[in-house]
C-alpha cells in the first residue's frame, strides 16, 4: 500500500537496517564492554559531523517552505533546527569531560564520506521528498541505536547513559515518528521515479551509519 511505503522498507531492508541499529559500537555499550577509548573517538568525530548537518537542515527547512502541501512540516523541522544548538553545545561539554580536544579533530575517511553526502542532499535539485527521508532515517537510526542502550537488561556504564539518553529517550522518538509521517505522506503523493531515489537515499543513510560506528570502533 502506498501509505505504507517506509514501512514496508524497513521490512525490505531489515537485515540492513539491523547492522546500522545494531551495530557491534553500539551493542558494545549496551553489554558495558566498550572501550572508552572508541567512544571517544565516536564523540569527537560526531561533533564534526553535527557541524555538517547544521546547514543541511537549514536547508531542509527551505525545501519544506517552498515545496511541502503542509504548513505544519515547517514547524517540525524548526524544532530540529533549534535543537542542534544545544547539541553543539552539549558536545563541548562532553568534550571537556572526557579530554577530547574539539579544536584538534581531524574527519576521518567515514566522516568525510557522510559529510559528503549531507552536503549533496544539500543541493536545490534534491526534493524534499527525498530529503526530508534522508533526514528522518539520520535521525531514526541514532534514536533506535541508543534506545536499545537503554533497555532494561543494558549493562551500559553509568557514566554513558547520559549520551545514551540525549538520542534514545521518548521525546526523541516521537520526533522521529513525526518526521517518518512526513516522508510517508510525500512519499505517497510521490512518483515512482522520487520514490526509488528515496529508497536508495534511506539505503545510503544505512550504509554510512554502518561506516560511521565502524570507524568509531576505529577500524576506518
Amino acid at each position: 500500500m502506498e501509505g505504507d511505503i517506509i514501512e514496508t522498507w524497513l521490512r525490505k531492508h531489515r537485515f540492513s537496517y539491523i547492522g546500522a541499529t545494531r551495530h557491534p559500537f553500539i551493542l558494545s555499550i549496551h553489554d558495558g564492554s566498550i572501550d572508552l577509548n572508541n567512544f571517544k573517538n565516536w564523540l569527537g568525530q560526531d561533533y564534526v559531523f553535527v557541524r555538517a548537518f547544521v546547514p543541511f537542515v537549514a536547508s531542509l527547512l527551505i525545501k519544506a517552505w517552498k515545496e511541502s502541501d503542509d504548513n505544519s512540516d515547517v514547524d517540525v523541522i524548526l524544532g530540529g533546527v533549534a535543537s542542534l544548538s544545544d547539541e553543539i553545545a552539549w558536545f563541548k561539554n562532553e568534550s571537556s569531560k572526557w579530554d577530547v580536544a574539539l579544536a584538534n579533530i581531524v574527519p576521518q575517511n567515514a566522516n568525510q564520506e557522510y559529510c559528503r553526502f549531507l552536503e549533496g542532499l544539500i543541493d536545490p535539485d534534491v526534493g524534499y521528498t527525498v530529503a526530508i527521508t534522508a533526514f528522518w532515517a539520520i535521525e531514526t537510526v541514532y534514536h533506535d541505536s541508543y534506545a536499545h542502550c537503554l533497555d532494561d537488561d543494558s549493562r551500559t556504564p553509568e557514566e554513558l547513559r547520559e549520551t545514551c539518553k540525549r538520542w534514545g529517550n521518548d521525546d526523541f522518538g516521537q520526533y522521529c515518528q513525526s518526521l517518518q509521517s512526513i516522508a510517508t505522506r510525500r512519499l505517497a503523493k510521490a512518483s515512482n521515479d522520487v520514490i526509488a531515489k528515496a529508497e536508495a537515499v534511506f539505503l545510503q543513510v544505512l550504509e554510512l551509519e554502518v561506516d560511521f560506528w565502524n570507524m568509531s570502533n576505529g577500524k576506518n
